[in-house]
């Protein structure tokens, strides 16, 4: 697979597939393998995907200094990946924790981003907070299935700010749109492609400035897309239009019935969404 060299020596790893101009992706969690995106739903029939493996994590190598795992300091990495794959500007694409990075990466290079897509968006990098009771209302969409009585009290927990290791992991249901064999298997298989020790920095004090990155987003005149899961308790959509609402004319886009993942809810929707919003 493709490698580069970070500003600080440490070799980093993507992943490219499809077919037509490139599209950036980075990887939330935070700090998860990029494998988790696969191809977004077929979003690779419209697109060439480059998935960035973020330091320490898929098939990058760790870095010396793990202070380096802060999401203000991974900006220099996209950066140098722009500049390796001969781009002039990129089409970026974050979900999750990655729109924070991709959010920071526009706001100090806006004149390399040609478009924007925040896919279900971690808002830390903006400083936008979520109501519980906005988490709950999108919860609350779940009513009737077998587990929800369960994770509904976790995540009441988890939005009073009681909530441990064990409440999170009960929680899982409300970030798929549907719970089945398939979703359980992925959230599985996520726990193990995360790096702890990097996500603990990713946040850390001193990552984000939201004033700074909200005035540099006032001012950002190119496209952007926002995404939202009808039912993600993690982003729920009025977090998601608030965030929209900083962009002098972002478009926004909720599926029906999805959660933090999308793409696993409605793969045509989501290709075809986004998809259509790249190519114009």
């Amino acid at each position: 697979m493709p490698t580069f060299s970070a500003p600080d020596g440490t070799l980093l790893a993507y992943h490219a597939s499809g077919s037509g101009d490139p599209l950036l992706c980075l990887p939330g969690g935070p700090m998860q393998d990029s494998v988790y995106l696969g191809d977004l739903g077929g979003l690779d029939a419209h697109r060439t995907l480059i998935r960035l493996d973020l330091r320490g994590t898929g098939a990058s190598a760790e870095p010396e200094d793990p202070a380096s795992y802060r999401c203000d300091r991974l900006v220099e990495d996209v950066e140098v990946l722009r500049a390796h794959l001969g781009l002039d500007t990129v089409d970026l694409l974050g979900h999750s924790a990655g729109a924070n990075l991709a959010a920071l990466y526009t706001a100090r290079y806006p004149e390399r981003v040609a478009r924007l897509v925040l896919l279900t968006p971690g808002t830390a990098a903006v400083g936008l907070e979520t109501a519980g009771e906005e988490r709950l209302a999108a919860a609350r969409l779940r009513t009737g299935e077998p587990w929800f009585a369960e994770a509904y009290v976790a995540l009441e927990d988890l939005t009073a700010g009681r909530g441990t290791a064990e409440t999170f992991k009960a929680v899982a249901p409300f970030f798929h749109g549907t719970w089945d064999e398939a979703a359980q298997e992925r959230n599985a298989a996520m726990v193990h492609q995360r790096n702890g020790e990097a996500a603990g920095v990713y946040a850390s004090e001193g990552a984000f400035e939201p004033e700074a990155t909200r005035a540099v987003f006032a001012e950002f005149g190119r496209p952007v897309l926002v995404v939202a899961g009808e039912g993600d308790a993690n982003t729920p959509p009025p977090t998601a239009t608030a965030y929209a609402g900083l962009f002098p004319k972002a478009e926004f886009a909720v599926l029906a019935g999805a959660g933090h993942f999308p793409w696993h809810d409605d793969a045509e929707w989501v290709a075809a969404t986004v998809g259509a919003f790249l190519g114009r």
